[in-house]
C-alpha cells in the first residue's frame, strides 16, 4: 500500500510540474510574438513617408521612415557620403535611444503625392470624428482598461499557485524568468490609456514643447497618443528661429511635449 501511496503522489506531482513548465514557454512564446508584431501607434503612423528626425544633440536626419519594433530607420533618397568618404544610404535609431529623439516632423512639402493624399483623408477622420468613430476608439478604450488589469491578475494567480499546488516549488525555484516573462509580456502591451488627453483626441489643442533652454508652443489636431509619444497633426513648425513656419505633422516625446490647452 506504502508503495501504490507513493506511486500515486508522484502521479499527482508530474502534471503539475509539466503544466507550469509549458505555461511559462506559452506565455514566454505570447510574448515573443506579440513584442515581435508591436509597433508604437504613434511611429506607424508617419511610416513609409519622408520624415525628419531632430535628436536632443541637435543632429538632423531626413529620410523615408520605415518602423519597427525594435527602433527605426531613415532610408534616404540619395547616397550620403561622410566625412570618412564612405556612402551611406539609411540611419538606424534603436529604441533604446528613443530619449534622444526630440522630435519627428512630417514637412507636407516633403511628401509624394501619394502620401499627401493618404495624409488629407486621414486629417479628415481625424479632425471632429464621427458618432462611429469615437464609438470605435471607446470601445477599443474598454479593451485597453482591462489589458491594464491583466498584471494584477498574473501577479494572484502565480502568488496563489505558489502557496497552493505542487507547482509552488517550481515557480519559487523560477521566479527570475517568471519576472522576466510578466515584463516583457507588459512591456510588448504597451498600457497608454490617458483621460486626460482620450476628450481632446480629434480636436485642435495647442501643444508645449520643451525645445533646450525654450517651451514653444504649437497647435494643431491631436492624433493620438501612447506611453512613449504624443501625434499632433497640421502644425505650423519652426525647426529654428530664424527660419519660417512650415506646415507639418508631429510625433514628439511625451517627456518633451504636453497637450496644455484645449486650442478650439
Amino acid at each position: 500500500m506504502v508503495f501504490i501511496f507513493a506511486e500515486t503522489a508522484e502521479t499527482v506531482h508530474i502534471p503539475y510540474t509539466a503544466i507550469t513548465i509549458i505555461f511559462i514557454f506559452l506565455a514566454t512564446a505570447l510574448a515573443a510574438f506579440i513584442r515581435r508584431r508591436s509597433r508604437d501607434k504613434c511611429l506607424k503612423d508617419f511610416a513609409r513617408n519622408m520624415v525628419t528626425l531632430e535628436e536632443t544633440s541637435g543632429k538632423t536626419i531626413w529620410g523615408k521612415l520605415r518602423v519597427e519594433n525594435t527602433g527605426l530607420e531613415f532610408v534616404y533618397s540619395t547616397k550620403h557620403e561622410d566625412q570618412q568618404g564612405h556612402e551611406e544610404t539609411s540611419y538606424i535609431l534603436y529604441k533604446y535611444e528613443y530619449p534622444n529623439v526630440a522630435a519627428l516632423i512630417r514637412y507636407h512639402e516633403q511628401l509624394s503625392d501619394r502620401n499627401k493624399k493618404e495624409r488629407e483623408k486621414e486629417l479628415k477622420r481625424t479632425y471632429h470624428p464621427t458618432l462611429l468613430r469615437r464609438l470605435k476608439r471607446k470601445t477599443a478604450n474598454v479593451f485597453k482598461t482591462v489589458r491594464d488589469s491583466v498584471m494584477e491578475v498574473v501577479n494572484l494567480l502565480i502568488s496563489q499557485a505558489r502557496k497552493a499546488t505542487p507547482a509552488g516549488a517550481v515557480l519559487s525555484s523560477q521566479d527570475k524568468y517568471v519576472t522576466q516573462m510578466k515584463q516583457e509580456l507588459m512591456g510588448s502591451m504597451g498600457t497608454s490609456y490617458e483621460p486626460l488627453l482620450e476628450r481632446y483626441i480629434g480636436n485642435r489643442v495647442v501643444l508645449e514643447l520643451i525645445k533646450g533652454d525654450n517651451i514653444i508652443e504649437y497647435c494643431g489636431v491631436l492624433k493620438e497618443y501612447t506611453a512613449d509619444f504624443i501625434e499632433v497633426m497640421d502644425v505650423d513648425y519652426e525647426s529654428k528661429e530664424d527660419e519660417p513656419a512650415k506646415k507639418a505633422d508631429l510625433v514628439v516625446p511625451r517627456k518633451y511635449g504636453v497637450i496644455r490647452h484645449l486650442g478650439e
